[in-house]
């Protein structure tokens, strides 16, 4: 038997619905409250993560700071920290990446102030100013070695000994193989920032280095080979160069004649060499003076000195790589003054520049031996 359907009473209905809502409402408010905790320690976190720990304003005191040679972009942000002149790693890496001139920076030492930001930090060592502290000591081409190092202690007030010492062990100066650790003529002549740390061998390595980078850019090895000379012999042509002339339009001249004697056979009669082997503070020798048994005495001995004369710069090195052609056997500066230098075929063209030198000589008392 079937019982009669009791249907609620709609008050009863209202109320079950009532409660049905509240819960939805009361779940809704859970979740929204949820995410909004969840969202607002999410965006604190990630605000943490972003924030970059840099300094602000314009420092607080005076500090010296040294960039050592080769330092990477890594290298220098760590050497600021250390000195507490930027805050944070963090903060130097954003200054840099948005810096393109930051790989410019130079080696140095700079005059700077502790807890700056990091992009200040950065725009004062890419345009120091008088920031930079300098020192900088510059060897002037054709100095022969014992002159160089001379040259070097005045510049750089390190001492004698220490330079001395450091060419006693010359396979730590990073000369080319065909030196075969001989330095004479490797220290290039230039102008040179001395750095805070340097000593005697870094210094001269500095200068190795300078010589290997111009000849490399220059293709001395390669220019060398095509006129069937060896780097070396190269090299000795360029310090002769350096010591014998000092007009642009002379040097190749002058190589070919050195090269064209050498292929006669012919000595090469050089003063620069005799001077060189006596040490003399000439510009010409004497019959007295030629008569050395060096064998650096081009008049007396065939074919090239053992070694270079003097340390030559770029355009005597390119020159000697790069003999102008022509069939000179001779050449003769014939004023002192101004550098003239003229050039002669044969013997008789030799014995006419020489009279017009001596006329020279005549005509300038002291000028010719001194």
């Amino acid at each position: 038997m079937l019982e009669p359907e009791v249907k609620p009473s709609p008050a009863r209905e209202i109320a079950h619905k009532g409660k049905g809502c509240l819960a939805v409402i009361l779940a809704l408010a859970v979740l929204l409250f949820g995410g909004y905790f969840v969202w607002d320690r999410a965006s604190t976190f990630l605000a943490g993560i972003g924030e970059v720990p840099d300094y602000a304003g314009s420092g607080k005191s005076a500090v010296t700071v040294t960039i050592p040679e080769g330092a990477s972009l890594d290298d220098i942000g760590a050497v600021l920290i250390k000195a507490d002149v930027i805050k944070s790693t963090k903060a130097w890496d954003a200054a840099v990446q948005a810096e393109p001139r930051a790989t410019s920076i130079q080696p140095g030492r700079y005059l700077m102030r502790t807890q700056i930001p990091a992009v200040d930090a950065l725009n004062l060592l890419i345009n120091p100013g008088e920031s930079r502290i300098r020192s900088q000591f510059t060897i002037q081409e054709g100095l022969r070695l014992s002159a160089q190092v001379k040259a070097l202690v005045k510049g750089t007030k390190i001492k004698k000994s220490a330079y001395d010492k450091a060419l006693a062990k010359p396979k730590s100066l990073g000369l080319p193989a065909y030196a075969k650790n001989r330095p004479e003529g490797f220290l290039f002549p230039d102008t040179y920032e001395l750095t805070a740390d340097a000593t005697a061998t870094s210094t001269m390595k500095q200068m190795v280095t300078q010589y290997n980078a111009v000849t490399k850019d220059i293709g001395l090895v390669a220019d060398a080979k095509k006129i069937k000379r060896s780097p070396y012999e190269v090299l000795i042509v360029a310090s002769i160069i350096e010591r014998e002339v000092n007009q642009k339009q002379d040097r190749a001249k002058v190589a070919q004649v050195l090269y064209n004697r050498l292929d006669a056979g012919m000595k090469l009669g050089l003063d620069s060499t005799v001077i060189y082997a006596e040490n003399l503070k000439t510009n010409t020798t004497t019959p007295q003076d030629q008569a050395s048994k060096s064998p650096y005495n081009t008049y007396r001995y065939k074919g090239l000195p053992p070694g270079p004369i003097s340390a030559p710069g770029k355009a005597a090195l390119e020159a000697a790589a790069n003999p102008e052609k022509g069939d000179w056997l001779f050449f003769v500066t014939v004023n002192f003054k101004t550098g003239e230098t003229k050039f002669a075929t044969d013997e008789a063209g030799f014995l006419k520049l020489k009279a017009e030198f001596q006329q020279y000589c005549r005509d300038n008392p002291g000028t010719c031996d001194s």
